[in-house]
């Protein structure tokens, strides 16, 4: 269905402050969104949206009038349009170009990802130190030896640097990375990173989300214990569609 252009925010994204939280808000909403518009939920309520994020309808409404005015009461809001806009405010509308450092079974998992394509993200280049992996061709690249980083990145700008490396190697490829130019980071490698106050890092830890789900899990099994709620992950499923 058109949107009409007048619905659009009038300040570019990027340009107005948007809370930390409500960040990590948008990629829920955005996933819900578009498994709604596969099962072909054209509109969609801030109650529906904010049942399926498990955060109050209120709270959708004040997140989502953040990235513009486009809602109509009454009537919900275009779910098609509303992707758009949270795609838009995200940066998803840029094609960003990742470095993946470490081309173990992680990395190569990474490398091959078709989430990264889909979502505005392209594997510019995967590195490596070990001799047998140097030149492999690797979902779209061949794997460079990570030495060659600085003419990779003087002949394209790297956007993201995601580091698979083993953990004594992690602070290293960190800084090889900031040399280089690469002001966002995000980080499987188990190991605290120390970076400047001007560049992003994230963590992605599954031993830390298994050891959350261990403290749940042992006070679920203790004898006598009082009901927990159950933590579940935010997301839609076919069944929560219908």
């Amino acid at each position: 269905m058109p949107v009409p252009t007048s619905n659009l925010p009038t300040e570019p994204a990027g340009s107005r402050r948007i809370p930390e939280a409500t960040v990590g808000r948008l990629p829920v909403y955005q996933r819900i969104l578009e498994e709604l518009l596969r099962s072909g939920t054209t509109t969609v309520s801030s109650d529906l949206l904010g049942s399926l994020a498990r955060v109050s309808a209120a709270k959708v409404r004040k997140d989502l009038s953040l990235l513009g005015s486009f809602g109509t009461r009454g009537a919900g809001y275009d779910t098609a349009f509303l992707i758009a806009q949270i795609d838009r405010e995200l940066g998803l509308d840029h094609v960003w170009p990742v470095v993946i450092v470490g081309i173990g079974n992680l990395g190569r998992a990474l490398a091959h990802s078709q989430g990264f394509t889909a979502r505005g993200f392209r594997v510019a280049a995967a590195l490596d130190t070990d001799p047998e992996v140097i030149g492999e061709q690797v979902g779209e690249v061949v794997v460079r030896h990570l030495d060659d980083l600085p003419s990779i990145a003087t002949g394209e700008p790297l956007a993201i640097g995601i580091i698979a490396t083993p953990p004594a190697a992690a602070q290293r490829v960190a800084d090889l990375l900031v040399e280089a130019g690469v002001r966002s980071l995000l980080n499987f490698a188990p190991k605290v990173l120390t970076v400047g106050p001007d560049i992003l890092l994230r963590y992605v830890d599954l031993s830390i989300e298994l050891q959350i789900m261990s403290f749940y899990q042992s006070r679920l099994a203790a004898p006598g214990a009082e009901p927990m709620p159950v933590i579940r992950s935010v997301g839609l499923t076919s069944a929560n569609v219908d």
